[in-house]
């Protein structure tokens, strides 16, 4: 007799064992969101047996399954457990997903591994590029979260663009603006890795004459490859804070007056928005996915110029009537984008396919 096994939509939610960085929270704000039900079918959240770093605050409730860890869950474990289940639709927010499994919907954040393949590390560049295109191609619906990245997408994978759905990052509530008095604060927030582009930040910044300090927010990965900054190139006014959690990121927004974001490839880039919910005048680059969500709410810079970079400092330090008015255009900007709208949008798309 054939087991009667409830309908239901499983979320791949082995992210919540891992830091919570741009990719990261794009799933969790989502899912957080996500009701028990979408149509009949019930969604259902499934974990690897790891330690869980980030905690949903309401009652979802985790099931644990699998033996493995990693990615030798997410390509054994996972896939057993589906196919179990009478191969439901499968939710992959983060990474490659279940790469032979076909009934999903797959985020892509951006092919920086395929651009950029010497800004990561050897295994990672190499898994990436070897299975990620073959994941897209058996996904349902691939979801990234810029026109741009979508465009990119569709050219470098021959892919079909209705087969792409954008779905918009957004910064969290947490984040507002107290109009606390302000330090004399260049701030950024990033993982150390060379897309950041932290040396010509560093850079730039030792060549302003001023009494600002630059700190700089964030926790190198081993995905990434080798920094190579020069320890000539830091001292007193450049400090380095590691990884801070949101409450501590929170405070140091509002400390801020200046935050620079002078990425060299981004497929949205969330910390520029979190620092305009918070009051911060915003330097942005000019590239890939920025100018198409900043619009004219940023001073923008030229990510491969320290001359460029360092003229944006400048023009923020030295002018606090602009400081000013890219901080109410930075307060509008914000409003165009909330986890609210974009998990109806991603509900949607669900409800499309099942």
């Amino acid at each position: 007799m054939k087991q009667n096994i409830p309908a239901m939509i499983i979320i791949n939610v082995r992210f919540l064992t891992q830091q919570l960085t741009g990719v990261q929270r794009f799933a969790f704000e989502i899912c957080k969101r996500l009701p028990k039900k979408i149509g009949n079918k019930k969604v259902v959240f499934v974990v690897p047996d790891e330690e869980i770093i980030n905690k949903f605050d309401d009652d979802k409730e985790l099931v644990t399954i699998g033996r493995f860890k990693g990615q030798l869950w997410e390509q054994i474990s996972l896939p057993a457990f589906l196919k179990k289940n009478n191969n439901p639709l499968l939710i992959n927010f983060a990474g490659i997903a279940p790469v032979f499994y076909k009934h999903k919907i797959m985020v892509l954040h951006d092919l920086a591994f395929k651009h950029h393949k010497e800004w990561f590390n050897f295994y990672f560049s190499i898994a990436y590029n070897l299975f990620i295109p073959i994941s897209i191609r058996n996904s349902k619906i691939l979801v990234t979260v810029s026109e741009y990245v979508k465009e990119d997408i569709s050219k470098t994978y021959k892919l079909k663009k209705e087969k792409i759905k954008v779905i918009y990052n957004a910064p969290s509530k947490k984040f507002i603006n107290i109009e606390s008095k302000r330090k004399k604060i260049i701030l950024t927030v990033s993982s150390i890795d060379p897309r950041k582009n932290l040396k010509r930040i560093i850079e730039a910044f030792n060549s302003v004459e001023s009494d600002y300090k630059l700190i700089i927010v964030g926790k190198k990965h081993k995905t990434f490859s080798n920094l190579g900054l020069r320890e000539e190139t830091l001292n007193d006014n450049i400090i380095f804070t590691g990884y801070l959690p949101d409450r501590e990121l929170f405070k140091m927004y509002n400390n801020a007056e200046i935050f620079i974001y002078a990425s060299l490839f981004e497929g949205f880039g969330i910390p520029p928005l979190e620092a305009q919910a918070c009051g911060c005048a915003c330097i942005v680059s000019n590239t890939t996915s920025l100018p198409e969500i900043y619009q004219n709410s940023v001073k923008y810079c030229d990510p491969y110029s320290v001359e460029s970079i360092k003229n944006g400092m400048i023009n923020l330090i030295n002018d606090a009537d602009f400081r000013n008015q890219l901080i109410n255009k930075g307060l509008e900007n914000v409003k165009l984008f909330t986890w609210e709208k974009s998990t109806k949008e991603f509900i949607k798309i669900i409800k499309e396919i099942t």
